[in-house]
């Protein structure tokens, strides 16, 4: 009996490892997510692809796994393992920062989706409790599969990890009330709620006080088996006391990787753990590919397709909806609305959940079972379906620009290389900005990076009289189209006289023209970048730093002489130089 417990475990760790090594690199190179490709690996292994023939054809047992139940703890491991890794991410501050998202637009969107898909099985003719209990099950979204792939830190991973969290939190009470009712449930649910934050106050105080010189011991070592060993080890202990109090074992992995990103070893403990989080996820993802019963699928091909077209278009207008509504840009809660759109992990949970206690019947638990497993499966070609419909709603609906936000900033035409480091500079010194950029994909990627972009064409006169000018610091012009910037920089002038207008000029004769149409500074870029790569040679070659910096300031000088005279200037122009103001204050 060993021997076969061994040589099955054997067969299963092959297909596993098979998929890791061979399958997902080969969907990486065909740029398809490796998401798709576990689970492409669970339906072809599962018991419903090549594991139902295996019976019949013994050589295929090599091929596929036979026992889901066998690796389902692993997949459970996975998801523990992510929520760890998201907490190493954030910060007590951050935290803290997210609670309106979390327990606003996370329990809106939660409790707003459920009530919609409650009431719409209800008009089909479901029963109130099972629709309830199907409406919450079937908002969740998916933790596993949804940060993988928008990340915590971009808008749309923002947005995300804020509503899913709540989720995670709500999971608790929703199973305490299926199947229980009355005082009971409620004074179940009130003995978690109060040793649950025991146990949470407990870890933060035992964290701070133990982790340090814990990881600090393991550090001296020098062994990354003994750094892995108690970081699996702070994990799993925190997972076990959540979970033991009744509360999600996962928020004992996400309140643990906080814990340990407020250490100085949260980076050796991302790194030791990635590859143990990366071989557990794919095993979940393997899993929800195993649930798909091909058959039953064709029997049923029509009513179901319906029901997932169903809940993924409710799920996306109401998070799509509610993020507009808290002032999100439009493409970026199209985008956000379609990724959170698929059931969840949590789903297949509370549909078990719901069936054993009788709150579903078993046929309707194993249809929504198969709803679940297909939008599981199809949650990456969403999240691709996202971004190219954010693309094309900033495309065709720039958003409008406020009045009463346009006071004081600065605002930049283009935001290529030069666009992004003004950008930077502004906001290091705690100055506000809007950038517009005529290249949607430039649009994307810059929000996706954090800055404020909006997507429009400033050869359009219209965009630019909205942007309300007059009321802005200056206007910095990138472009580097030098007929557009003269253009530009004359139109600005005309109608804002006193608005400083800086540009980026090609080299001295640009920059003369510019000065005639009007702008304040005009900085030609080949210039300054020759002068400062020729003092660089002459000092590395042997000058006396002296002597060279004058002969700069010499050229400098000369250059600013010319473009004086081509543009019939009264003063020279700065061209790179700048007096240091005074700060301190009068005496």
């Amino acid at each position: 009996m060993a021997g076969e417990i061994s040589g099955t475990g054997l067969r299963d760790a092959l297909v596993i490892l098979g998929a890791a090594g061979i399958v997902i690199p080969a969907f990486a190179r065909l740029r398809i997510s490796p998401v798709i490709g576990f689970i492409v690996v669970g339906m072809i292994a599962g018991p419903f692809g090549l594991g139902g023939l295996a019976p019949s054809h013994p050589w295929l047992s090599v091929l596929t796994i036979s026992d889901r139940a066998a690796i389902e703890p692993y997949a459970e491991l996975g998801i523990v393992l992510l929520l760890f890794s998201i907490g190493l991410e954030l910060s007590f501050r951050r935290l803290v920062a997210m609670r309106k998202a979390v327990f606003g637009v996370g329990a809106a969107e939660l409790f707003l989706g459920a009530l919609l898909i409650g009431g719409g099985l209800i008009v089909t003719g479901t029963a109130s409790t099972s629709a309830i209990v199907l409406g919450f099950a079937l908002a969740m979204s998916s933790t596993a599969l949804v940060l993988p792939i928008a990340g915590t830190t971009s808008p749309v991973g923002k947005a995300a990890f804020a509503m899913l969290l709540f989720e995670d939190l709500a999971l608790v009470p929703l199973l305490f009330l299926l199947g229980s009712a009355g005082a009971g449930a409620a004074q179940g649910l009130a003995d978690v709620v109060w040793k649950g934050a025991l146990v949470i106050a407990g870890m933060l105080v035992a964290g701070r006080l133990l982790l340090p010189p814990l990881f600090a011991q393991a550090a001296r070592t020098k062994s990354p088996e003994l750094f892995l060993a108690v970081s699996l080890l702070v994990v799993i202990l925190a997972s076990m006391a959540t979970g033991a109090v009744g509360l999600s074992p996962i928020l004992g992995a996400l309140i643990a990787g906080v814990l340990i990103a407020e250490t100085e070893y949260r980076s050796e403990v991302e790194v030791v753990t990635a590859p143990f989080r990366g071989l557990a996820l794919g095993i979940f993802l393997i899993t929800v590919g195993m649930r798909i019963d091909f058959h039953a699928l064709a029997a049923m091909w029509p009513q179901l397709l319906a029901a997932l077209v169903a809940v993924l278009v409710i799920k996306a207008a109401v998070t799509a909806l509610l993020l507009r509504l808290s002032g999100s840009r439009l493409g970026m809660a199209a985008e956000t609305g379609l990724l959170m759109a698929s059931p969840s992990e949590t789903t297949l949970i509370l549909l078990g959940a719901a069936a054993a206690s009788g709150a579903i019947s078993a046929d309707t638990a194993t249809f929504w079972q198969a709803v679940t497993a297909v939008g599981l499966t199809i949650t990456p070609l969403l999240a691709t379906v996202g971004k190219l419909a954010a693309r094309g709603v900033d495309r065709r609906a720039p958003e409008p620009v406020l009045e009463s936000e346009a006071k004081g900033r600065t605002v930049i035409f283009g935001f290529g290389r030069v666009g992004q480091m003004v950008a930077t500079m502004l906001a290091e010194h705690k100055r506000t900005y809007l950038a517009v950029e005529s290249d949607i994909d430039a649009v994307m990627a810059a929000r996706e990076a954090g800055f404020h972009v909006l997507f429009g064409d400033v050869a359009r006169g219209e965009l630019v009289d909205k942007l309300h000018l007059g009321h802005a610091a200056a206007l910095v012009l990138t472009m580097d189209d030098p007929v557009l910037v003269a253009r530009l920089a004359r139109r600005v002038r005309k109608s804002w006289p006193n608005l400083a207008i800086i540009a980026r000029a090609r080299d001295t004769a640009h920059a003369a023209m510019l000065y005639k149409a009007g702008v304040t500074d005009a900085v030609p870029e080949t210039v300054e970048a020759s002068l400062q790569l020729s003092e660089a040679v002459l000092v590395d070659i042997g000058l006396a730093m002296g002597p060279v910096i004058a002969s700069i300031h010499e050229k400098r000088s000369q250059l600013r002489a010319e473009i004086k005279q081509e543009a019939e200037l009264d003063v020279e122009p700065k061209l790179g130089r700048r007096k240091l103001r005074d700060s301190s204050p009068p005496t």
